[in-house]
């Protein structure tokens, strides 16, 4: 069976993205459209508030977002890295449903913070992926 073409339904970025550097910072140069931000916001289970953090911005300017025709450099690889994230979590614990319960439960190797908390930085992002990475290698912290 050949891999999915695109990692999220309704969301056009080719699956390879989230997984091949090149791309990632290919799709992030090339900018994506402001459309992608209600479409991320429903793959993970319609959390406006994550996105109204990780863009820095009031619920009410949030779907301002929606309608830009391309998110600047910086927005574009917050979007997508929030994306990479889930996506990682999604192929560790094989379903949507899983991940997104897990990104929304305090974790004890995170100091007790919900995953879905950290994901307004980069560091926070990173530190949930080094999380994932420990879980997928049987580290239980």
């Amino acid at each position: 069976m050949s891999p999915p073409l695109h990692a999220f339904p309704g969301i056009p970025i080719p699956a390879a993205t989230f997984t091949d550097h090149i791309l990632f910072i290919r799709q992030v140069r090339a900018g994506v459209p402001g459309a992608l931000v209600k479409q991320a916001i429903e793959v993970l289970g319609g959390n406006r508030e994550l996105f109204v953090r990780l863009f820095d911005t009031t619920s009410a300017n949030l779907s301002r977002y929606y309608r830009k025709k391309l998110l600047s450099r910086s927005d574009s690889e917050e979007l997508l890295d929030t994306l990479r994230v889930y996506h990682q979590a999604r192929e560790l614990f094989g379903s949507d449903a899983v991940a997104r319960e897990w990104l929304d439960t305090p974790v004890p190797a995170l100091a007790g913070e919900r995953p879905l908390e950290l994901f307004d930085t980069f560091e926070g992002r990173e530190l949930v992926r080094a999380t994932l990475r420990k879980l997928e290698m049987g580290e239980f912290t």
